[in-house]
């Protein structure tokens, strides 16, 4: 049966990736980061996979992490990409290979002040909800 792990993030990454609105804000969509990257920019990062079966199928949460980095010096331009990347998921609908979209679902977002002082970073977290195709 496997895992929605990879499946989600290249679902995420094709939604943001795919928005001509969110891309004309950021250098781009990674899940590593090339050296050299231009702020701001935005990155799939953690996720967490909880089981969430029900009688006749697999099913799973995956908690996705998504972190925005900017010189911005204030949060104003990381509220704007955030609002624009919060749109773009939150209560949309996924296309994940190889297993039914449930529901995606904005769970909160943080501003950060990094240790490095001209940079900023903001932290979204989305719990997508998907079920084994039967």
């Amino acid at each position: 049966m496997g895992t929605p792990f990879g499946p989600v993030q290249a679902a995420i990454y094709d939604v943001l990736s795919g928005d001509a609105a969110l891309m004309g804000l950021v250098s781009g969509v990674f899940d590593e980061v090339p050296e050299g990257t231009a702020y701001p920019y935005v990155v799939i990062g953690e996720a967490l996979e909880i089981p969430d079966d029900s009688h006749d199928r697999d099913g799973r949460e995956t908690v996705e992490t998504i972190h925005i980095w900017s010189e911005y010096r204030g949060f104003s331009q990381l509220g704007t990409i955030s609002g624009r990347v919060v749109a773009l998921l939150d209560g949309q609908p996924l296309d994940v290979d190889g297993w039914h979209h449930v529901a995606t679902r904005y769970e909160f977002g943080q501003t950060l002040r990094d240790p490095k002082p001209h940079l900023r970073h903001t932290v979204l977290r989305f719990r997508v909800v998907t079920e084994q195709l039967i």
